[in-house]
């Protein structure tokens, strides 16, 4: 029967990829918002901090349990995405694969559009991965497994520092030293507080800081490649088309990422302090193989907490008393790419100086914390509303429409199930 439907006919969704997505996207927005979504600092008049205690505990939160860890199941659903996109064509004996690049072309579109606004956006890098994907959607899933392994043990990070070490010639970081990166490029954004010309230095500096961040040292990129890896092996496993058959298996799988952690944290321990400041200030230069295997477990650990995150959030949606009420995050996560690249915007208006700046810039760690859950709950609203009347979000419609080249059906009067 799949093979009488056009490719751009949709298909039931697997609603708790939905949900869970939803949920990943609410630690994105407290990460960012105790960030302030990667905007310089409110420099003006200082206040006091009206929540100390508090304020201590919400950047615990930020750093044992949100950061690097909510980005981690959203990436990992991407490449899941890509897998169930390829399969449900080749059930209709389609090759999805071009039209999948000019997907990803638009979404690196996109990207550059939301850029703009945050320039810690990463749906552009997301796009490039994609591409990636395509070159290896007919590889052995040993093979999928192989390179992922490879990028989540730092194997691009020591190559880095092989090459830095056997160089003749001196890191820029070195040379930096303890400077900050062009403190006048800096200097100027505080001087001349335009949308334009926060514009200008969110595809200047800050994104030159970004792609230092994602195929530098921290290597956030190579761990989100792998996750796309990842996540294209575990659909082919069908494993979430299974999941209310093997309800022990996912509590099983939770256990191990559990206590897999806990051994990550215990070997942890049992190294010195690493000095990151340091590391990223040299460039690597000089780096022992502890501080390399140091780094590479904290990777490994960012892994497991996140897969843990993932397995307890589904065991709670298999949960007839908790699915209920998690199943409201499904709207949310549907509309995963219109709330991401919303989030950004709010955040530009929120924090640069030429806008609220001046307001929210100095609000501490918990009224940040407060207000990001304020906003996540208005969108979570604005997606339920938004889904009783359109078959997608206004972000996912443009990108259907533009991938297929044909007006595609928009507002819920066509009786269609939404893919």
């Amino acid at each position: 029967m799949e093979k009488n439907l056009p490719l751009s006919a949709p298909l039931q969704r697997i609603t708790v990829l939905d949900a869970l997505r939803g949920f990943a996207l609410l630690g994105v927005i407290l990460v960012h918002m105790l960030q302030y979504f990667s905007v310089l600092p409110w420099t003006g008049e200082e206040s006091r901090p009206l929540f100390p205690e508090m304020d201590k505990l919400v950047e615990w939160l930020r750093e044992h349990v949100l950061s690097g860890r909510f980005i981690n199941i959203f990436a990992f659903l991407f490449g899941l995405s890509f897998f169930i996109q390829m399969d449900r064509a080749a059930r209709r004996g389609i090759d999805f694969r071009s039209a999948f690049i000019w997907r990803m072309a638009i979404l690196f579109f996109i990207g550059l559009v939301g850029n703009a606004f945050f320039s810690g956006d990463i749906i552009s890098i997301y796009a490039l991965f994609g591409l990636v994907m395509v070159f290896f959607q007919r590889a052995k899933t040993w093979v999928l497994l192989l390179i992922a392994g490879l990028l989540l043990i730092g194997t691009p990070r020591m190559a880095q520092v092989a090459y830095g070490n056997l160089s003749p010639f001196q890191s820029s970081y070195q040379n930096q030293g303890d400077a900050p990166v062009r403190p006048d490029a800096f200097g100027a954004a505080k001087e001349d507080p335009y949308f334009w010309n926060s514009v200008k230095f969110n595809y200047t500096v800050r994104l030159e800081g970004k792609l230092d961040y994602q195929f530098g040292l921290m290597g956030r990129g190579y761990l989100t490649l792998a996750l796309f890896f990842l996540g294209l092996a575990v659909g082919r496993s069908r494993f979430f088309e299974e999941l209310e058959r093997h309800k022990n298996r996912n509590l099983r799988i939770f256990l191990a990422f559990v206590l897999g952690g806990i051994l990550i944290q215990v070997i942890v321990g049992m190294f010195p302090s690493l000095d990151l400041g340091r590391i990223l200030r040299s460039g690597g230069l000089g780096m022992s193989g502890g501080e390399l295997a140091h780094m590479a477990l904290n990777d490994l650990g960012l892994i497991l907490f996140s897969g843990a995150m993932a397995l307890g959030f589904i065991l709670l949606y298999q949960n007839h008393r908790f699915g209920a009420y998690l199943e409201g995050l499904s709207p949310y996560g549907r509309m995963g790419l219109t709330n991401y690249e919303m989030q950004g915007v709010i955040g530009c208006l929120l924090f640069n100086s030429w806008a609220l700046g001046p307001t929210f810039g100095k609000w501490g760690p918990t009224e940040l914390f407060a207000l990001g859950i304020f906003i996540y709950a208005v969108q979570i609203l604005f997606s339920k509303i938004w889904l009783r009347h359109f078959l997608y979000g206004p972000l996912e419609w443009f990108w259907r429409t533009a991938t297929y080249l044909r007006w595609q059906p928009f507002k819920k009067n066509t009786g269609k199930t939404v893919s």
